[in-house]
């Protein structure tokens, strides 16, 4: 569904035999190893219940766009399968901002070199944080402002409230690239 009407030859389907992808300096798992690929990333998802979520999503996401089992679409299906476990498990959905790029890839070159997950974590762990300080300034009927007009508003210095921002130490979100905050 998420591809089709664009390549409709390849949606809803793994890679053939003969079907190979490079996403950089990356190649994608063998066509004949991503249906054992993707049975072990998933029961390495389900094995450990215990487990940090936020570990196991940027595990789970890590090892699939990995595998690159689809000749497109990878990013997108892999964000919307990040989404299926958070919500299955009874979290909010993220959205995988961009904001940082080259963090996202370094994410993968570190998995790659030394199957580290710490920068994915982060950055799961981030925007999961983010995507619930909107939703509950949004339900408590907050009026929401840009972070620069709070920080007019309230005498405060606006490259301090966005550093803050960034550690999350104030509940600002990111709102399509620009940090806001609920007030009231």
């Amino acid at each position: 569904m998420l591809i089709s009407n664009i390549r409709d030859d390849i949606a809803g389907r793994f890679r053939g035999l003969n079907e190979w992808v490079r996403v950089g300096s990356h190649v994608g798992s063998p066509p004949a190893d991503i249906d054992e690929k993707l049975t072990t990333a998933l029961t390495r998802y389900y094995a450990d219940s215990t487990e940090s979520i936020v570990r196991r999503v940027a595990r789970f996401h890590l090892e699939f766009e990995s595998i690159h089992p689809y000749v497109d679409g990878n990013g997108r299906i892999g964000r919307v399968l990040v989404n299926y476990l958070l919500i299955r498990e009874g979290y909010v959905p993220i959205n995988i901002a961009f904001v940082d790029r080259a963090k996202y890839y370094d994410a993968f070159s570190e998995y790659h070199k030394a199957q580290h997950t710490e920068t994915m974590e982060e950055i799961v762990f981030r925007s999961l944080t983010n995507s619930y300080h909107k939703r509950l300034a949004y339900m408590e009927g907050k009026s929401i402002i840009s972070l620069n007009a709070f920080a007019k508003k309230h005498g405060l210095s606006h490259p301090n409230l966005i550093n803050k921002a960034k550690r999350q130490t104030i509940e600002a979100f990111l709102d399509h690239g620009e940090w806001k905050i609920g007030e009231g």
